[in-house]
């Protein structure tokens, strides 16, 4: 998208290319990138994308089994102006979200999430922004089957 800045000679028109990749089965990347040239900022954000790819934690609705399809918990991403709640949804009910998060959560690999937005969602920036860092949250959160085992040792200084 061209971005312009008015100065006394003018106006400098920049490019702001913003690039998401995933690969459908649980890693997501997202990259901005502004450059005076489309083409420069494309390459820029695709770069910055797949430098900054994340693992999405999946799980599940309530106690399903098999394989997990929707986030473990509610979460809430920011950015600027920008809150964007994911909650986890039954089996079946898709991904009731906007246009941007539509595309990141199914580009990560979920595909049953309810959203709730508040704030400008109209720049895309900030809505891909906060729904990247949604994603990223997953992983704040250790579900109790992801706990490791501990076994107690007996204590070698304790006579019996």
């Amino acid at each position: 998208m061209p971005v312009q800045k008015q100065t006394r000679a003018g106006q400098r028109t920049k490019f702001k290319a913003i690039v998401a990749v995933g690969d459908y089965k649980g890693l997501l990347g997202l990259g901005i990138k502004s450059s005076k040239e489309a083409g420069i900022a494309i390459k820029g954000a695709i770069i910055t994308a797949k430098m900054a790819i994340i693992p999405a934690k999946k799980g599940h609705w309530n106690f399903d089994s098999g394989t997990p399809y929707t986030i473990p918990v509610k979460l809430t991403g920011k950015s600027g102006s920008v809150r964007l709640r994911c909650i986890p949804a039954p089996k079946g009910s898709g991904i009731v979200a906007g246009k941007v998060p539509k595309k990141l959560l199914s580009m990560a690999g979920y595909t049953d999430i309810f959203t709730s937005s508040k704030g400008h969602t109209r720049t895309i920036g900030n809505f891909a922004k906060a729904t990247f860092n949604a994603v990223y949250l997953t992983y704040g959160f250790n579900a109790p089957e992801y706990w490791i085992k501990n076994r107690l040792i007996k204590n070698p200084l304790v006579e019996i």
